[in-house]
């Protein structure tokens, strides 16, 4: 049954008929992970080559607002695990999703925030295949509060760690430095200044491999979003 509820309430948290349609209608429905299952049986070709090694991380993401010029939080949350993945020299591969949600927030917004997780993965080759979802009270979450976790696999031979950076190495930056940051600046009123300023967080994974293979002495990267150039 398609879900009716315009406003999260306590009941999609209860373990009920109201949370499975909340979960099958917002999130597992657009997702369409393997199988129904808490876990994800997970089975790559690479995974059996010789010298491949596995790359896993995990962040949560906490944004105000949770919509901004360019993006939005689940936008941000996909970007910045499969990139976490990315930089490190790993193919992005499998990515988990856990939420939490406070009371009140408006069902709409969610199917928004999941879209936008959907087309991110979609453009990094990536599948969301296992997740969670928890609700709570009114004032205990700032709206909607994300977790990722993500495997990757790196390939024989490839190296990329900040610890191989030698003096005299060249440092090559791409776009603008700091619009993601002003754009959520903006975007919260603390900018005394209009602004067309747009996030430009993006998937890194498919620019990372183009890098590695005209540049296969590549050393280290990283996301300017994830912390900034520092």
């Amino acid at each position: 049954m398609a879900l009716r509820d315009t406003h999260v309430t306590l009941a999609h948290g209860g373990g009920g008929r109201a949370m499975r349609d909340l979960i099958e209608d917002v999130f597992t429905g657009v997702f369409d992970p393997p199988g129904m299952e808490d876990q994800a049986r997970l089975a790559h070709a690479a995974l059996a080559e010789p010298g491949a090694r596995l790359a896993f991380t995990t962040d949560s993401f906490v944004v105000t607002p949770l919509e901004f010029p360019g993006g939005n939080i689940g936008h941000l949350a996909v970007c910045g695990t499969v990139n976490d993945l990315a930089v490190g020299g790993a193919r992005p591969l499998w990515l988990s999703a856990a939420f939490v949600i406070e009371e009140g927030t408006e069902v709409a917004l969610l199917r928004r925030i999941v879209a936008a997780m959907a087309g991110e993965a979609d453009k990094a080759g990536v599948r969301i295949v296992t997740g969670d979802t928890k609700v709570v009270g009114r004032g205990a979450a700032d709206g909607v509060f994300v977790t990722t976790a993500g495997v990757g696999i790196i390939p024989p031979g490839r190296e990329l760690a900040a610890s191989l950076l030698q003096p005299g190495d060249v440092a090559i930056v791409n776009g603008v430095l700091g619009d993601h940051g002003a754009a959520i600046l903006a975007a919260r009123g603390d900018l005394a200044l209009s602004s067309g300023i747009r996030s430009d967080c993006a998937g890194l994974g498919h620019l990372m491999e183009a890098v590695i293979a005209a540049a296969p002495g590549t050393r280290a990267a990283r996301d300017c979003t994830r912390g900034g150039l520092a």
